[in-house]
């Protein structure tokens, strides 16, 4: 319609134009004449005539530039015609493969995303949904082969595709390839939070506690997770590390670790013990037995109060004071009470000793208080009560056997 009124517009004006002179120029008694000359030749003709003539021809001339104008111009619109068609067809296409992609049909996604990501406004989306569509069916190397097209496209994009890839990477278990992909990115942007957030859960899929334990300030400083959430990330760390040097039985590993360890964490008995018991088993206890009571102090827990109780104390006078006077805080505590007349066999107070194990044995009868009462009664030629404990003991310890099976 626009094209036709580029036409008929300036036709109907040549037409009212030309009536219009006609009429004006008949309205005069002499509408006078024109004589072109050219040599020897002329032409005569009247004015009215010459006059809409030149109108006509004006139109003519117009008319036969433009439309040498418009198919000079004709192949660029056809070109950039097909241009439109082919955009439009890969817009279809991306949200197609979206689409596709969502109700898990992959492999028609990746298809269709691929053949028209040459004319996409947005080829970069293209690849990426491919690839993820490839990773989805299992296809590794194909989603590799698209993030390297992304890329060589899309450089400037390098660390939305290396996120792309390491998410993927992640997702697939392929942990060694995302924490390389990771590095590279961390070393472009050390505070990007997507980079830092992947690198953590990466770590903990490979179990690199040692990295991750060199992240957490980056993930405090980025406000990457919430602050509870980085200590209990510290938190595991420190366990999982202690774990590994106890499991390898590397002492100097282990005491290098307990140095670095943040006060608060020390105080956590699952982890306090680890180090406490790697000390005692490598016959340190004499070292660590004034801290592990300031941790007792801090920090109630049955298992440190074992621990404290297996070190061969150079002072048992002391060791035993000690003890007592948790008793006073804990004066039903089984465990402690047995402790305490464990200590007191050592200090050769036997009364004292007699006396603490029949408290634990009230409190909560054990294999090991049992076992205790009948070694010191059987010592002081007892025998019959000592018996009697012992019997009891074994009873007891066949009962746990017994709940532990039908467990």
């Amino acid at each position: 319609m626009k094209k036709l009124f580029y036409y008929l517009g300036p036709l109907l004006l040549t037409l009212v134009t030309a009536i219009l002179v006609y009429n004006v120029l008949q309205s005069f008694e002499g509408p006078g004449y024109a004589l072109l000359g050219i040599g020897h030749w002329s032409i005569e003709t009247s004015l009215v005539v010459f006059a809409v003539t030149q109108i006509i021809s004006f139109y003519a001339f117009y008319v036969f530039f433009r439309s040498i104008g418009y198919l000079i111009r004709l192949p660029g619109r056809l070109k950039a015609k097909g241009r439109n068609v082919k955009f439009n067809r890969s817009q279809e296409a991306l949200i197609a493969g979206l689409v596709d992609s969502a109700e898990g049909n992959w492999e028609r996604a990746e298809n269709v995303l691929i053949k028209h990501v040459s004319h996409s406004g947005a080829p970069l989306l293209h690849y990426l949904t491919a690839a993820r569509a490839a990773q989805s069916r299992g296809a590794f190397d194909k989603r590799d082969e698209y993030l390297k097209k992304a890329t060589d496209h899309s450089p400037d994009s390098s660390v939305l595709i290396g996120l792309t890839h390491a998410e993927l990477s992640l997702s697939g278990n392929q942990f060694e390839q995302a924490l390389e992909t990771l590095t590279k990115l961390h070393a472009i942007d050390p505070t990007h939070a997507n980079v830092l957030k992947l690198m953590h859960q990466t770590y903990q899929s490979l179990g690199d506690w040692q990295g991750l334990r060199a992240l957490l300030p980056s993930l405090h400083t980025n406000q990457v997770l919430m602050e509870n959430e980085v200590r209990e990330l510290e938190i595991e760390a420190f366990k999982q590390l202690f774990q590994q040097s106890v499991l390898a039985g590397n002492l100097p590993e282990i005491q290098q670790l307990w140095l670095e360890t943040p006060p608060f964490i020390k105080n956590i008995a699952s982890i306090a013990s680890l180090y406490y018991a790697a000390m005692i088993n490598a016959g340190l206890g004499t070292q660590i037995e004034d801290e592990l009571a300031n941790t007792l102090a801090n920090v109630w827990d049955d298992t440190l109060v074992v621990l404290y109780g297996s070190i061969e104390s150079k002072n048992i006078n002391n060791q035993l004071e000690v003890a007592e006077k948790w008793a006073y805080l804990h004066p039903e505590n089984p465990i402690l009470l047995a402790l305490i007349g464990k200590l007191a066999i050592k200090a050769s107070d036997h009364f004292k000793a007699e006396s603490y194990l029949a408290k634990s044995i009230s409190a909560e009868p054990t294999v090991q208080a049992y076992q205790l009462l009948g070694d010191l009664l059987f010592a002081q030629d007892d025998k019959d009560n000592a018996m009697a404990c012992y019997k009891n003991g074994i009873e007891l310890a066949s009962k746990e056997i017994v709940n532990q099976l039908n467990l």
